[in-house]
């Protein structure tokens, strides 16, 4: 499979003469749409409790997430009528303008404290949290960047080295907010896209093995970072404390059994589970749902994966390519770290979910990646996907 990726890209042609204008792909317009629905009914279900004790509205929640569902369409539909080739002029400003907003954050009366955290800019409910948009400007920047290197990316120094540097710098500046999770997201999407290009295996490893030490380091420096990676080891051994996230989210997940408690029924979101409608919203959606529920979502995010690699395949140009598949990796590669996290496969990362978790920052930028992806997708080659 990867083989043919890598050709694919190779052998892709700037400005190609064999292509035609298709409408978008209807199965991953699907499982964009049903994740959306999704998403506003657990939203619903999940933060009704957290609503009316501090609004006194149970929809409190589910109406912010339809204004930002609104302003994400509008984005997004702009994102997916604009020549997608002109956002390779714009990548390196797209970078910069990045890391502008991730420098943002620690300004005074800019930048925003929450939790202890400074992850937003702006003040009160209009914020935005610019590391999401990092990821997206990142992909762009990447896409950019390794259309124009073509076989250069098998080389380590003149290759692989200097796009690492870009992606080390965003993430070091999204860690020290702190954000572990999307800080190892863009690092997860980079290394993703730097594999479709055709990267050596080793030269990839050998980056690893210089980086991990250091985040290591970093992380168990801090005792707050120290303790969610021992909760995780062992969720059950402070399961009032620092395993309470973990704990909370399991026996929420084994409640809700093949078919689950039923729509609303949870027991978990009445302040048991901490984040029930943020990060742990599946935990919500399997104890209310069940097995099917929760199979039901992973299955649209695997339509969402396969549909985006066969646009990708399919692109007219190496931008394209690596466009789709950048904004593809962020999606699904984000969705399966936040199940991980729930499920106790994962450490708390503080990662949402995709179109389901509550979040206008988030859910404003998934709606562009998949348009992006679908912007691609109007243009495919002639000749089917090797």
């Amino acid at each position: 499979m990867r083989a043919a990726v890598s050709k694919r890209a190779a052998n892709a042609q700037e400005l190609p003469r064999s292509f035609v204008s298709s409408p978008p792909d209807t199965w991953l317009f699907i499982a964009v749409t049903s994740l959306v629905a999704i998403g506003l009914v657990m939203i619903f279900s999940a933060s009704s409790a957290q609503a009316y004790a501090d609004h006194h509205d149970t929809a409190y929640y589910v109406k912010r997430q339809a204004i930002y569902l609104v302003v994400g369409l509008i984005c997004a539909y702009g994102a997916y009528r604009v020549d997608y080739r002109k956002l390779r002029a714009f990548a390196p400003y797209a970078l910069v303008l990045c890391i502008i907003g991730l420098l943002a954050v620690f300004v005074p009366h800019i930048g925003m404290t929450v939790a202890g955290a400074r992850r937003w800019i702006g003040a009160g409910s209009l914020s935005l949290q610019p590391s999401e948009f990092a990821k997206l400007g990142l992909v762009v920047f990447l896409a950019a960047a390794l259309s124009s290197r073509g076989d250069r990316i098998t080389s380590l120094t003149r290759g692989l080295a200097p796009l690492c540097v870009p992606v080390f710098l965003t993430a070091m500046l999204v860690l020290i907010e702190p954000d572990i999770g999307t800080s190892s997201l863009l690092v997860f999407t980079a290394f993703a896209m730097f594999f479709a290009a055709g990267a050596r295996i080793e030269h990839l490893l050998m980056v690893i093995a210089v980086t991990v030490p250091p985040a290591a380091i970093a992380i168990m420096s801090s005792p707050y970072k120290r303790a969610r990676i021992f909760a995780f080891l062992h969720p059950f051994k402070d399961a009032q404390n620092t395993g309470f996230h973990m704990v909370q989210s399991l026996l929420a997940l084994g409640s809700g059994g093949l078919f689950g408690v039923g729509l609303g029924e949870s027991r978990a979101k009445f302040f048991y589970l901490p984040e029930q409608y943020t990060d742990f919203i599946f935990s919500v959606l399997g104890e209310e749902l069940g097995l099917i529920g929760t199979a039901t979502v992973l299955i649209l995010f695997g339509t969402l994966a396969y549909r985006s690699i066969r646009i990708a395949i399919a692109a007219p140009d190496k931008f394209g390519f690596f466009l789709a598949t950048g904004c593809a990796a962020l999606i699904v590669i984000q969705a399966f770290v936040n199940i991980a996290v729930v499920t106790s496969s994962w450490p708390v990362t503080g990662v949402p979910l995709p179109f389901i978790s509550f979040g206008g920052s988030s859910l404003i930028v998934s709606l562009i990646a998949v348009a992006l992806i679908i912007n691609v997708g109007r243009h495919r080659r002639l000749s089917p996907p090797e």
